[in-house]
């Protein structure tokens, strides 16, 4: 692992190296801000944007669904690196006082997030569902490009897999949480975004209010010109090659996860020929749940007393290419509920260690929101590319067999590549 240098004395709280090991009321805050966030990205697509869609053009619900989806994909690769960039550089004062640069954004994000979802509530044309949805992404990138860096700027490096073990979790439950919410609490369309409206504020407001967010002292903030702001998206791959080679690893591995879980149902429907379809698809995800619940903290900790990432990496993405090779191999429903919880149980190994292992490539601590949105962007880009390699594949290139083999082919390069980063174990 990493050897940390020590920080200069005279460098602020901000930009300090955290050594102060955060306790369990902030991991606990910390887990709900994330759910509140994960619930805000997965429910309306899953559930709420698919319903609204279909009430809108019957005839043409699939194509209408994706170009929403699409067009919000593409504003999340832009709007999380920009706002992790301006969070960066945030410096507030109000009547004396001055306030972090982190939680102005998540608080901000939260509540504009929220108005977005009721607006988008209201829409009654396709356009104006995909502009309801762009602003909404907007807003919700912005709290996750902030919380995503309080971790390397609250958590020392030996707690780090362990903590974000906790914090991967809610991407996973947080599609669960949310489902439940809209369809078996609340009933309507409208209802089921002010529901999911109400969790994000309830979720993420108290982390912002009770936690310490330290403030940036003006000397030490980056210039802020448009041109440099936009210049300092790129991080070159000759000066950081540590840093490349993880976002490598982590786009390889989302495009893995994108094509083995995008026509899921389908593949249940015409693969498995499950009689209940739908159903079946809600076990595995339950399922999946569940394996990725099992891991992801134990397999933090262990690499936190182990001080080794890379061999975590590698495993987790072995795990789930033997997940992926028993769907290529056996289309049948007790080998798709083993291969669901073993999908999960290597996603929670892989999520909560390779988070703490990019932590510890961030080139500079002025810039660690804006280098995770960059990071980001290998979360979001392979939802946009993953319709256009899976499709051809399905359709042209061998079916389901040959979907379920490419997903383990890449998946285990994925991760093999971690072995290319050279300062971290």
């Amino acid at each position: 692992m990493t050897t940390v240098d020590p920080t200069p004395a005279s460098l602020p709280a901000a930009l300090a190296e955290p050594h102060v090991p955060v306790r369990r009321n902030w991991i606990a805050l910390v887990f709900a801000a994330n759910l509140g966030v994960w619930m805000a990205f997965f429910t309306p697509i899953q559930v709420l944007l698919p319903q609204q869609v279909e009430r809108i053009a019957p005839a043409d619900k699939e194509a209408m669904l994706a170009v929403v989806t699409g067009i919000g994909a593409l504003a999340a690769v832009l709007a999380n690196p920009l706002a992790g960039a301006l969070s960066d550089r945030t410096c507030l004062r109000l009547g004396g006082r001055e306030f972090g640069r982190r939680h102005v954004w998540t608080a901000g994000g939260a509540v504009l997030g929220a108005l977005a979802l009721l607006l988008l509530a209201q829409q009654r044309t396709i356009a104006g569902v995909a502009l309801g949805w762009v602003a909404a992404q907007v807003c919700f990138n912005a709290m996750l490009a902030s919380l995503t860096a309080a971790i390397p700027d609250r958590v020392p490096v030996t707690q780090r897999g362990g903590v974000s073990g906790w914090v991967g979790i809610p991407q996973a439950l947080g599609l669960v949480v949310g489902a439940v919410l809209v369809t078996a609490v609340v009933t309507g369309n409208a209802a089921g975004y002010a529901a999911i409206a109400v969790a994000v504020l309830v979720l993420t407001l108290p982390f912002t209010l009770f936690t310490d967010d330290d403030p940036l002292p003006r000397a030490h903030r980056p210039p802020l010109r448009v041109r440099t702001l936009l210049a300092s998206l790129w991080i070159s791959p000759r000066r950081h090659p540590d840093f490349a080679w993880a976002w490598i690893t982590r786009f390889l591995v989302q495009i893995g996860n994108a094509l083995g879980t995008l026509y899921l149902l389908y593949f249940l429907t015409d693969g498995v020929r499950h009689p209940d379809p739908e159903g079946a698809l809600l076990a595995l995800i339950l399922l999946y749940t569940l394996g990725m619940i099992l891991t992801a903290v134990v397999a933090g900790m262990l690499s936190d007393r182990s001080g080794r990432r890379k061999i975590y990496v590698i495993v987790s993405g072995l795990v789930m290419a033997v997940a992926a090779l028993m769907l290529a191999i056996a289309p049948i429903w007790p080998v798709a509920i083993a291969a669901a919880l073993l999908l999960g149980a290597g996603y929670g190994i892989y999520l909560s260690v390779d988070a703490a292992l990019i932590t510890e490539v961030l080139p500079r601590a002025t810039d660690r929101a804006k280098d995770l949105g960059v990071i980001n962007i290998a979360n979001s880009a392979p939802q946009v590319l993953g319709p256009a390699i899976s499709a051809p594949i399905v359709v042209h290139l061998g079916g389901y067999p040959a979907l379920y083999a490419v997903t383990a082919a890449v998946t285990v390069l994925g991760s093999a590549l971690v072995l290319k980063i050279r300062t971290v174990r």
